[in-house]
């Protein structure tokens, strides 16, 4: 295994950032004019737009139209250097990141870090259920779900047995948060409108489709009102809501579920998608040790005022990662808290006064249920904020996932597949590969202890540094039992 170092000619200020999602990317781009230098260390090659991960799992956009690729996006930027790698080891004394692509392990000293390593699915200390039901939240998740659920219904059409063109034509979502709400209502959509005309020998309107949530109502953060409309919606789409359930066990033919009076089901199914919660990457535990604080139960870092490491002015933790006057683990705090910490940077190179403690700017939230249909807010309730469902939500709801989209071309072509899909009823995007369709599974059954997924770390190497693999997080109360 090679060791190099990545290090400055220049003299100038060192700044480290860890991450590519919208922390990552808005520090960076903040960083632009600064006298620094940039470096963006990052374990993939792009910058994702998770909000949309649902529509590429659904076969509306293709994944190059919400993650185009980092070095495009920063191209312009002088000051930065991309490298590819999976962050395993940050030294707060020595100051320096070590990562590693495949056998190539990488130290670069900083001045300043920015962790913006964002979160990764939380199965609530049951990991185990990653290998049956895989969460939405990279590229690959979003690509395996596709060939998933498109290959459900292939199988269907092959299928003899009616029992088990059921539970081939079966689909649990786990979580009734906006990803899961968004995963059910495409999927419903998919079986009910685009697929309905395509097969000969099954009839993919009967598709059940089901959402499941340890919660007492749907979109909850919402409010109530906007949570009852958002389940009249969902009960007009045909889907079956089941609150108050806790998931029991899952495995590759279905999942076990407990209901509030100790009732316990199972139900058959060949697709669940887990969309019932998020940890923080590991990353902030390790940072945690050095730092003598300790991590929540979501394994997020406790930060200061102005989003610093305790004892660390130097170190940055931002978006997913921290945990700050509870604020949400959404995509605009990561946003702003990216500029922040660049901007705290610059302040403190030009030797100004400290800039006032992080506030975050609330723009509101919103989810899609089904064409034509979203609810959203805009603002805090608390200060005249706005709370609506229906078609104007809807129409909302696209022009800011566009606006926030990056790059030209992107906008583009995701408004036009918008236009194939919303006002007609096709998906452009329904190639699915079998290696898509069944790549974890077929590992798993190969007892290969790699997969990508929480809970199956690396194999060691006596020459290798110790694993990222992440550790099971302490199991939590709502979505699982």
């Amino acid at each position: 295994m090679a060791i190099t170092g990545v290090g400055t000619k220049t003299g100038r200020h060192r700044v480290v950032i860890i991450g590519s999602g919208f922390g990552g990317l808005f520090a960076a781009k903040e960083l632009k004019d600064a006298d620094v230098d940039v470096t963006l260390i990052s374990r993939t090659t792009h910058h994702l737009f998770q909000p949309l991960l649902y529509q590429v799992a659904t076969g509306i956009l293709s994944e190059g139209e919400i993650a185009p690729a980092t070095r495009e996006v920063l191209r312009r930027q002088k000051n930065l250097d991309v490298l590819l790698g999976d962050v395993y080891e940050i030294d707060l004394a020595a100051r320096t990141v070590t990562s590693r692509a495949l056998d190539l392990t990488t130290v670069t000293p900083y001045d300043s870090l920015i962790v913006a390593a964002g979160a990764s699915t939380s199965y609530f200390g049951n990991d185990q259920y990653a290998l049956d039901a895989p969460g939405l939240k990279t590229v690959d998740d979003a690509l395996e779900l596709r060939g998933r659920i498109l290959g459900a219904f292939e199988m269907a059409n092959l299928a003899t047995d009616p029992e088990e063109i059921r539970r081939l034509m079966t689909f649990v979502v786990v979580g009734a948060g906006p990803t899961g709400v968004e995963m059910a209502g495409q999927i419903a959509e998919l079986a009910r409108t685009t697929l309905r005309r395509d097969f000969k020998r099954i009839d993919t309107t009967q598709a059940r489709v089901l959402l499941l949530d340890g919660q007492s109502g749907v979109l909850t953060s919402f409010g109530p009102k906007v949570s009852a409309q958002a389940a009249e919606q969902l009960a007009r789409l045909g889907i079956e809501v089941w609150l108050n359930t806790l998931v029991t066990s899952v495995d590759e033919r279905g999942i076990a579920v407990r209901d509030s009076s100790g009732r316990v089901d199972r139900i058959d199914a060949n697709v669940v998608v887990w969309a019932a919660g998020v940890r923080a990457s590991s990353l902030a535990a390790k940072i945690a040790v050095q730092a003598g604080v300790e991590t929540d139960r979501a394994g997020r870092i406790p930060v200061n005022p102005d989003v610093t490491v305790a004892g660390h002015p130097e170190v940055f933790v931002v978006g997913d990662m921290m945990s700050l006057d509870r604020l949400p683990g959404v995509s605009q705090v990561a946003m702003q808290q990216g500029r922040y910490a660049a901007r705290t940077i610059k302040r403190r190179l030009a030797g100004g006064e400290p800039l006032p403690p992080f506030h975050y700017v609330d723009k509101g939230s919103m989810a899609t249920i089904s064409r034509f249909s979203a609810v959203g807010d805009i603002g805090p309730l608390q200060f005249g904020g706005l709370r609506f469902a229906g078609f104007v939500a809807w129409l909302l709801w696209l022009g800011v996932h566009i606006f926030y989209l990056v790059g030209f071309k992107n906008r583009v072509s995701t408004l036009l597949h918008w236009a194939v899909t919303f006002l007609g009823r096709g998906r452009p995007q329904r190639t699915i590969t079998h290696q898509q369709a069944v790549g974890r599974a077929a590992l798993k059954h190969l007892d290969i202890p790699y997969l990508g997924v929480p809970g199956r770390p690396a194999p060691e190497r006596a020459d290798a540094e110790p694993s990222s693999g992440r550790t099971p997080a302490e199991a939590l109360p709502a979505g699982v039992s």
